[in-house]
């Protein structure tokens, strides 16, 4: 009884707070038509096979039509009217086709009663899509012409024209899972999909025995050199903030054919970085930092004192290691290999330039949409199967991994880890580290040279004629629509993502586990799926019905593509800053009177600006670096850097590409320290007068 009452009293409370009520609607309604929508659509398009049926209209176009019920019998003033189309071709036969009275987001089915107004004719115009034609305007041509003759050619003159001559498309819808068994007997997609699941596995498996490597180092053995701390730091921040392709670039340029290693220093002329190997060497650079910074934490919450009681019973550091601290490790090494895998097979910049003729599905979606083909029906089958890939790893690494790596390792260490001084284990284990470091910043520094040099692997004199070049033909405007673009979509993912996070964490409503959920979803769902979603969702508008068709091929669909592909690294954020505040804050915020938008932007927010500033300029960063879901949304209208670079390296013209590139890890570098100055200027964490404030 008590419960009943209480959970009336907090269901009184959450509706009496109408700012709350809307800010959850409009918020699952953004969800549903940005995240979710997409996604089903793209469902749909893989079962759906969308045909064209040329009918004649002469009847209606001669002012005469026949109105019949579903059932083909004579209508009566309430009824549904149709109309009779005969089909043209060879078989014959004819179509039922309805009628509309109003046109809009939810048409209206005409009834007899309305035959005397305007009556409408749901028909595929010139550009495959569906359109609206009145059927008193058949003998007249419309701006997108919309009939055709009865040998199929387009009507574009309305002189001389006959009742006879007027023909319309329209669309047969046939159900059908045809689509999976022809991707599945598809040569290229096999190729591609076990390409994709051997790549996974191995970059995962390397870029863990890598991250385990230097988190191992970093947290149990002494290192006394500051230099290499701060080498550590860097390494493990690089490939975070910079684009996702730069280590592709200087893989060609320092082990390629006219690499500057295998050429000029080793004398190899026939190197061939282009393939697996080179993809897997690229990725696996690309996100052992990842691996490491997720060990690292998880590492420093292992407590020393059960293997220094291993140690005491005589057992080797190795023995030690293999019985004690990899067991307790197991779910999160999991947790991290599956993070890993699924960047890896999602990951699309970097198996498109140095992957050669080793096709992966991604690449392999975008080549059917790009390639000539346009096999819009199969991309989708494809798109559906990487989909299912990525979404079963995501759902067992956040609810299977992260849950027992949470329930293994709990709170902090017990005290302070003695850190191994026997140089026998420091010498080795830091000098590999090391080399591994060096190597990685030395795949950065190639990147800029790549663009100074007047010619690599040939002529190595300074020159700017890249940057020249750049600047010339459409390097500012790519600048300019890349950087406003992002900066369009900071505020707006940041301020999402922290309401989000507020939502989940300090409220309590049923659409609670669907809003946390759905946000995180994109952190699963592949930028090429996104891509095809998207195109296949607003290219005719909202289930066909031209309802925000306006927003594809402009900018406005390339910001909500960047907002919907950062919300999820924001909102674990906000999460994670939001669960060390107290609830009793803000209750006293609401015992003063302070409504629910007054709390969260006078209280909350101010708590947690350091996670709004950090999703802000993270946003920033991986939108202006982003590729893998833009690149099929993007138009003539709008030049994104990342797509230059993708542009020019395809045409192996790496200077221009390095020249974007050097400019490109520039601003990223410095949204980075602009963020970390005024989080020390203005965060919460902030020094006041010498101390350290509250």
């Amino acid at each position: 009884m008590a419960a009943r009452q209480s959970a009336r009293l907090e269901r009184k409370k959450f509706f009496g707070d109408p700012v709350m009520v809307v800010t959850i609607a409009v918020l699952i309604a953004l969800l549903l038509l940005f995240i979710v929508y997409p996604l089903a659509i793209l469902l749909v398009d893989s079962v759906l096979v969308r045909q064209t049926e040329l009918c004649s209209a002469e009847a209606l176009a001669s002012g005469e039509p026949a109105f019949c019920t579903r059932d083909g019998g004579a209508p009566a003033e309430r009824d549904d009217i149709y109309v009779r189309l005969p089909l043209v071709s060879e078989e014959g036969g004819e179509k039922l086709a309805p009628l509309y009275s109003r046109i809009s987001l939810f048409p209206r089915q005409a009834k007899l009663e309305d035959a005397d107004g305007p009556l409408y004719l749901k028909v595929v115009n010139t550009t495959d899509r569906t359109a609206w034609l009145d059927i008193r305007k058949l003998m007249e041509v419309a701006e997108t012409p919309m009939t055709y003759k009865p040998n199929g050619r387009l009507i574009k003159k309305a002189e001389g024209l006959k009742p006879a001559d007027v023909c319309v498309q329209l669309r047969k819808n046939n159900w059908s899972l045809d689509a999976f068994p022809r991707i599945f007997k598809d040569y290229t997609f096999n190729r591609a999909l076990r390409n994709t699941l051997l790549l996974g596995l191995l970059t995962g498996f390397g870029s863990l025995v890598i991250g385990l490597l230097f988190a191992y180092v970093d947290v149990y053995v002494h290192i006394r050199s500051r230099f290499i701390k701060k080498l550590f730091d860097v390494v493990s921040m690089l490939p975070v903030v910079s684009p996702p392709f730069v280590l592709s670039l200087s893989m060609v340029l320092l082990f390629g054919k006219s690499g500057l290693i295998t050429r000029k220093i080793l004398g190899i002329y026939d190197a061939n970085v282009y393939g697996m190997w080179g993809i897997v060497i690229v990725q696996t650079l690309t996100f052992f930092p990842v691996v490491y910074l997720m060990l690292k934490g998880l590492l420093k919450n292992i407590d020393p004192s059960m293997e220094e009681a291993a140690r005491d019973m005589g057992a080797t550091r190795l023995k030690v290691f293999t019985t004690v601290t990899l067991p307790l490790m197991l779910p999160g090494l999991g947790n991290a290999f599956l993070v890993t895998f699924i960047e890896s097979v999602a990951d699309f910049a970097n198996p498109m330039i140095i992957g050669g003729s080793f096709d992966t599905l991604a690449t392999t979606i975008y080549l059917r949409i790009t390639g000539g083909t346009y096999d819009i029906t199969g991309a989708a089958a494809m798109a559906v199967v990487l989909l299912c890939i990525t979404l079963i790893l995501f759902m067992v690494q956040k609810y299977v991994l992260e849950a027992k790596t949470a329930a293994t390792l709990t709170g902090k260490a017990s005290r302070v880890r003695m850190l191994i001084e026997d140089n026998s284990v420091r010498y080795p284990l830091s000098a590999l580290c090391m080399l591994m470091s060096v190597f990685v910043v030395l795949m950065y520094i190639a990147v800029p040279f790549g663009a100074l040099f007047k010619l690599w692997g040939r002529d190595y004199s300074l020159t700017f004629k890249w940057f020249a070049k750049m600047f010339s033909e459409g390097g500012w405007k790519a600048f300019k629509d890349s950087f406003i673009l992002s900066i369009i979509a900071s505020p707006i993912t940041a301020l999402l993502s922290m309401i989000i996070s507020y939502l989940v964490v300090k409220r309590k409503f049923r659409g609670k586990g669907f809003i946390e959920f759905t946000s995180m979803l994109a952190m699963a769902v592949p930028g090429t799926v996104l891509g095809v979603g998207f195109i296949r969702g607003f290219a005719g508008g909202v289930f066909r019905t031209g309802f925000l068709q306006g927003i594809y091929g402009t900018g406005l669909i390339l910001i909500i593509v960047f907002v919907v592909r950062s919300l999820p690294v924001g909102t674990r954020s906000g999460i994670s800053a939001l669960r060390q505040i107290d609830k009793s804050i803000e209750e006293s915020a609401y015992d003063l009177g302070a409504g629910s938008g007054k709390v969260f932007t006078s209280v909350t927010l101010p708590l947690i600006k350091d996670s709004f500033f950090s999703g802000l300029v993270t946003t920033f960063v991986r939108s202006i670096t982003a590729i893998s879901a833009v690149i099929l949304l993007v138009t003539p209208r709008y030049l994104l850097i990342t797509c230059r670079i993708n542009e020019y390296a395809e045409k192996g013209e790496f200077g221009v590409a390095c020249a974007y590139a050097t400019i490109l890890i520039m601003i990223t570098y410095a949204a980075i320290m602009i963020m970390n100055l005024v989080i020390d200027r203005f965060g919460t964490s902030r020094k006041i007068n010498g101390k350290e404030g509250a």
